[in-house]
Order: C-alpha cells, then structure tokens, then sequence
C-alpha cells in the first residue's frame, strides 16, 4: 500500500509535465497571423441559441 501511495502522485506529477511539454510545443509552432486570417474568415453571425454563453 505504501508503494502505491507513492506512485499515485509520481505519475500524476509526470503527466503534468508531458501535457506541459507537448503544448510548450505546439504553442511554439503556432501562427498567430494564419490564426487571425482563419478567425477573420469566420462568418459573424450571432450563435445559435444552445450556443450562447449565459448572462
């Protein structure tokens, strides 16, 4: 039981910081100008009903 008490939390603590190296690395190959030509080419239109954030 011991054991397990202390791998719990290792392997929580090493999957924190995989999911932190892997958008450490998806965020350096990002293109914010091709993100903001994609964002501008979206149509503006208000959201559909199931969509909207509530007030």
């Amino acid at each position: 039981m011991a054991n397990h008490a202390l791998r719990v939390p290792e392997s929580q603590m090493v999957s924190a910081m995989k999911a932190e190296s892997y958008f450490r690395e998806h965020q350096a190959r990002g293109d914010l100008t091709a993100f903001d030509t994609w964002l501008a080419a979206s149509p503006a239109v208000a959201p559909i009903a199931a969509d909207e954030l509530p007030d």
